[in-house]
């Protein structure tokens, strides 16, 4: 051992102190390191965010392309790889929730208000529904997703950033909307009551229902309320600082969703070839791409996960009082289990939003 260290000497001598130097093993395809650093150098300085999900894809067509044919591009290659070139993951910390002192009673106040309504109205199961609206990174527009708690998942509306409707074509199951500055207000609303909730099952017949929302301005204002008693739609508005426990969405829904649109991404990412602006940057995906990918992502999700996340809440439990051992019980894991092989890496998906790497 000794003798090697002499003959290593003045490598030692130069290497970094920090470091543990000359542990490990070389890397197997030196080439791949090579090619693969270029290419997220270039996507970083385009100003693209990586995941290890699309340094994946990315080594697979390198190692096609070089005739490499026993390259798996596992994740705990893509680990080692990371480690050899300085990169470390870069995430977003996740501040927890603030829930007001008194947040049982409002709780059990909500509840309580549901479970009148109901008996009071005698919903069907199918008329009782949660919307809300889902912010989404990497130059995807906000969206507004829609359940109802026989598992039915309406169709969601995208809300663009910009004056005019886009020219391009819509594709079916979705429906667009614009805002100059990307905001739902009383007349995304409007939109959103004529062409999506309207249009549910039980909704041209105006059957009573009950839709579930928190307390943004544009959801409970006058004029909103208005549109919704037309259709005779009662509102449970969900007491401030309390969405994480009464709102399905946030729940239990909006994580796989995200997790298939986060795989859209990354696949669209991979393939190459896009178009560029005249100074050289990566156009962004066209809004046909993007309605496709949340059209997709969002008939990912499992009817069966949005029946549970609605009793996990409280709202739609048997009225006997059978199914309130389900109130929110943790069970976030079984709920994304059908997602996991999209998240094996164990790193793309451990928060709403990634933000790529740095350097150490």
């Amino acid at each position: 051992m000794i003798r090697q260290w002499r003959k290593q000497e003045d490598q030692m001598q130069k290497a970094d102190k920090s470091k543990h130097t000359f542990r490990g093993h070389a890397a197997k395809w030196p080439q791949m390191d090579i090619a693969m650093k270029e290419w997220i150098t270039k996507q970083r300085n385009k100003g693209f965010a990586v995941s290890t999900k699309m340094i994946i894809y990315e080594a697979k067509r390198i190692a096609l392309e070089k005739g490499i044919h026993d390259f798996t591009g596992s994740p705990s290659w893509c680990y080692r790889f990371m480690k050899r070139c300085g990169l470390a993951m870069r995430t977003k910390t996740r501040t927890a929730q603030k829930m007001p002192e008194e947040y049982e009673s409002k709780i059990l106040s909500f509840h309580k208000f549901v479970i009148d309504a109901r008996k009071r109205n005698g919903f069907e199961i199918g008329q009782i529904g949660n919307m809300d609206e889902v912010p989404l990174t990497f130059d995807v527009p906000s969206n507004r997703t829609v359940d109802r708690k026989d598992g039915t998942k309406l169709p969601p509306m995208l809300i663009f950033k910009r004056k005019t409707f886009p020219k391009e074509v819509i594709p079916r199951g979705v429906v667009v909307h614009v805002h100059e500055k990307g905001w739902m207000d009383e007349n995304g609303m409007r939109v959103w009551v004529e062409k999506v909730w309207s249009k549910r099952p039980g909704g041209l017949l105006k059957k009573p229902a009950l839709l579930v929302l928190d307390q943004f301005r544009a959801h409970i204002s006058e004029t909103t309320k208005k549109c919704f008693k037309e259709v005779k739609t009662h509102l449970a508005v969900i007491p401030g600082g309390l969405t994480s426990q009464l709102q399905p969405l946030d729940v239990s829904i909006n994580k796989p969703f995200k997790i298939f649109m986060r795989e859209e991404w990354n696949k669209w990412m991979a393939a190459g070839n896009h178009d560029l602006t005249p100074t050289g940057r990566m156009k962004r995906p066209t809004i046909t791409q993007v309605c496709e990918w949340v059209k997709t992502s969002w008939h990912s999700v499992k009817e069966e996960i949005v029946v549970r996340s609605f009793k996990k809440c409280g709202i739609s439990n048997a009225l006997d009082g059978n199914e309130d051992g389900i109130l929110h019980e943790d069970s976030e894991e079984s709920d994304v289990s059908d997602c996991e092989q999209l998240s094996s890496t164990n790193s793309d998906s451990s928060s709403d939003e990634f933000l790529g790497f740095t350097e150490d």
